[in-house]
């Protein structure tokens, strides 16, 4: 997986609302100057995350942006995936379908009631899952590939990574940088 300048940014604006949060609502001007971005393409990320209920807007005089919910309730994952979408590495129909035989063997029904989206144990049962998935995939091995296992663990760790560090790790992990480092921009840091 490679991350792209949206991740990437994304995440750095995020550590830097966080740490300066404290004092009062924080402007997108202000974070844009701090970490050396464009204030435009800083605006269209904040809204990804805004959309993903990571960031809340303040409006009018002393406005600007703050986190939607603690920090120690934001996980750096929450931030990548409201920016970049997927964080698999690979992206594989094999592992996509046992995903959702598993998920729904486990729940039985779909899980918040009508008009929900997730697959229902009544598709499957209706569907052969793994041939419906997997037809116009251009993935004809499925049942024999044992290389899906590796995509799978591969793909579950990153996510378990970027899953366990919150935000306010890295907002502390900032600050004590910050603090022995004097006056040197945050976004020379990164």
């Amino acid at each position: 997986m490679k991350l792209t300048t949206r991740g990437r940014y994304g995440l750095r604006a995020m550590i830097d609302l966080a740490v300066h949060e404290q004092e009062s609502a924080v402007s997108a001007q202000s974070i844009a100057e701090r970490q050396d971005l464009s204030e435009r393409y800083l605006e269209q990320l904040i809204r990804a995350m805004k959309k993903a209920g990571l960031v809340e807007s303040i409006r009018g005089a002393g406005g600007g942006y703050r986190l939607a919910r603690p920090a120690d309730q934001i996980s750096v994952g929450d931030i990548l995936r409201a920016l970049e979408g997927s964080i698999d590495a690979v992206s594989c129909p094999a592992i996509t379908i046992e995903g959702m035989k598993d998920t729904t063997a486990q729940e039985g029904h779909s899980s918040s009631g009508e008009g929900d989206t997730a697959i229902t144990k009544e598709l499957i049962e209706k569907f052969d899952l793994d041939q419906f998935a997997l037809a116009g995939s251009g993935c004809e091995g499925a049942d024999w590939c044992v290389t899906k296992y590796v995509w799978k663990r591969i793909n579950d760790a990153i996510a378990q990574a970027v899953d366990s560090i919150m935000l306010d790790q890295l907002v502390e992990e900032s600050r004590m940088l910050l603090a022995g480092k004097g006056d040197v921009k945050p976004s020379s840091l990164c």
